[in-house]
């Protein structure tokens, strides 16, 4: 069976397949999207939240640029919270929790409504490449699919396989076989592969849960949303639930350590340290008495609930004897148990900043493929993966995101520099530019590149610009009035600020630590200007954040500009390094295996030392 040729397909139905299929078709590219279910497209394969700590940034960034995934979540989500609000802006970060079928399902109906974009259920077992090019694909059920391009986003299905106590059985999540064929056919084309692991918790019947003895968490009292398009505000919101394990619990699950394949030595591979079992946890933090264990809602009427903090491969029969050991779960009945699932990776040191490989030209890798994990990291690679090999097609100019412009180009730089031997997840910490790469502003940063190769509508643009008109107006407004001291210090000394004596700007009041944008809106002019310009959220916000942050952001800009000199410098692709005599051995071997592009690349690169920078950039007349 041969079916028609395409410009580029897409493997894999998940988060990252998702958004490169959406992408690539949408900039006019014939895509195919092939997936193993058609059923599980855009699958919350563990679990049924969106965002996070530095997560809710991507997902924003990927709406900037025009992607799907902050849509899909406004339209799903069954609740959200901005975390870290007690700490600066850099640091908020917006999460929500999603029904897991809506959300699938909403996946589904986005992309089916691309014209450009069609789907086929198969495996695909083999990459047809000539001179070192991809030419196609071929299917377990025999169908050979010509196209120019092919973007490789198999998640955790690669060899994958499951384990719950000392049973193993092959699947790329419970209840799906797992896929074979690519693993091995790229090995043979010369690409380097490893094994990783990653863990799911058990999930229980709501009916079965006491949430009397359970702290109830509510969602935010005004919630917001991901996308800067105009998706609906949630009014209801679902709660979720704390509880904690105990010593009785722990003492419970340690009976089943002879046969965790965690202890016993049947998992050999790398799990993510900043998610760890529940068995991993007590035997790490031996000295503590307990854990949180969070009961989160699937759905608006589903009665499945996921245990968030209690992710095991322990036997099942362990599983649910220590559940019911933590206030709350006494009578819980399981749906599913917990289990680890083990499966193929490839280091991403093998790929291109634009995600293409060096060794297959029209060879992209996205997601769980790349050693990370995390629906948020997997979508960005996949939007970033599905725009450049549409670009590449359409012998355009390639999206490459520098570590200054988004945490996207973070998350790329880190895996393509650096590589990963665990899976790799965001977090704030790793972006040097934090203060500039904030959730609220993620659409003034990436809206205008979007825009330009043609993902991002001119219904966004027009928004963006007339954000930033009206919080430059705002901003000067505040600048320039004049606020007396009989309308201020009632204020300042309600916020336990110093008194003034004399008439200032407001400027200068809302520069002090405790006092935000919402207290001045009670100085009359101040409330009527804004009232009379019916500023929306977005732009009181936007206006507090510039005007109280406004030095360290532009220091942070200041060290942008003296770095990307360094960006700026490239690295001919047949750079020899073998004649840089007086380099460092593990600086010339990196150099050689890692084939850096530009010398900010080559400075990232673990083991490089400034001395080694120098004589590269000497040899390259600089």
């Amino acid at each position: 069976m041969i079916l028609d040729k395409y410009d580029v397909i897409v493997v894999g139905g998940g988060h990252a397949g998702s958004e490169a299929a959406a992408a690539s078709a949408n900039l006019g590219s014939k895509t195919l999207l092939i997936t193993m279910n058609l059923q599980t497209i855009g699958q919350m394969s563990c679990n049924p939240a969106m965002g996070g700590i530095a997560k809710g940034q991507i997902v924003r960034e990927i709406d900037a640029l025009g992607g799907l995934s902050g849509i899909v979540t406004d339209k799903t989500m069954i609740q959200f919270k901005m975390l870290n609000l007690s700490k600066g802006p850099a640091m908020w970060s917006p999460r929500a929790q999603s029904d897991r079928m809506r959300f699938s399902e909403e996946w589904r109906l986005q992309l089916e409504s691309i014209p450009n974009l069609d789907f086929f259920q198969d495996m695909v077992t083999n990459i047809i490449t000539e001179k070192s090019k991809i030419i196609g694909v071929k299917t377990y059920m025999g169908a050979t699919i010509y196209t120019k391009s092919l973007i490789l986003t198999n998640g955790t299905f690669l060899n994958g396989l499951i384990h719950i106590g000392d049973k193993q059985f092959g699947g790329g999540r419970m209840g799906e076989k797992s896929a074979f064929g690519i693993t091995e056919n790229l090995v043979e084309l010369g690409f380097e592969s490893g094994r990783m692991k990653t863990g799911t918790p058990p999930r229980v019947d709501g009916r079965s849960i006491d949430f009397s003895k359970m702290e109830e968490q509510k969602g935010d009292e005004n919630p917001l949303k991901f996308s800067y398009t105009k998706t609906s505000k949630l009014i209801n919101q679902r709660s979720c639930y704390i509880t904690y394990t105990n010593t009785q619990v722990h003492e419970t699950l340690k009976e089943g350590f002879e046969r965790s394949p965690l202890f016993n030595g049947t998992i050999k591979s790398t799990g993510p340290r900043y998610c760890p079992s529940i068995e991993d946890k007590i035997n790490r933090f031996a000295e503590r008495e307990r854990h949180q264990i969070f009961a989160e809602p699937e759905g608006w009427k589903t009665i499945e609930y996921y245990i968030n903090g209690f992710s095991t491969s322990l036997p099942d029969d362990i599983q649910i004897k220590a559940l019911r050991l933590i206030p709350g779960f006494e009578e819980a009945k399981l749906f599913r148990p917990g289990y680890a699932i083990e499966y193929d990776y490839f280091p991403p040191t093998q790929l291109k900043n634009t995600l293409e490989t060096k060794i297959i030209e029209q060879l992209y890798f996205a997601g769980q493929i790349n050693g990370t994990t995390g629906y948020e990291e997997a979508a960005a690679q996949g939007l970033i993966a599905g725009i450049n090999a549409s670009l590449k097609v359409q012998n355009k100019d390639p999206l490459i995101l520098r570590r200054n412009q988004a945490y996207i180009g973070v998350l790329i730089d880190d895996l393509i520099t650096k590589g990963t031997e665990e899976p790799y997840r965001m977090f704030t910490s790793r972006a040097e530019y934090r203060m500039s790469l904030r959730q609220d502003n993620a659409d003034e940063r990436l809206t205008p590149l979007g825009h330009s190769i043609g993902l991002a509508s001119n219904e966004r643009i027009i928004s963006l610009e007339k954000k930033l008109k009206e919080t430059n107006e705002l901003i000067q407004f505040i600048k320039t009035t004049s606020i007396h001291k009989e309308q201020t210090n009632p204020i300042l000394e309600y916020n336990n600020s110093t008194l003034i004596n004399q008439t200032v700007k407001a400027e200068s009041i809302l520069l002090r630590p405790n006092i935000r944008l919402k207290d001045l809106e009670q100085i009359p002019q101040i409330e009527d200007f804004i009232k009379q310009n019916n500023y929306s959220e977005d732009v009181l916000e936007q206006t507090e954040i510039k005007i109280k942050y406004k030095g360290y952001i532009d220091k942070e800009l200041e060290n942008v500009e003296k770095l990307n000199r360094l960006e700026n410098i490239k690295i001919p692709s047949n750079f020899d390094y073998n004649k840089l005599n007086s380099i460092s051995t593990e600086a010339k071997q990196k150099f050689i295996k890692f084939k850096p592009e530009t010398i900010g690349q080559a400075n990232r690169i673990s083991g490089v030392s400034p001395s080694d920078i120098n004589i590269l950039l000497i040899y390259l007349g600089r």
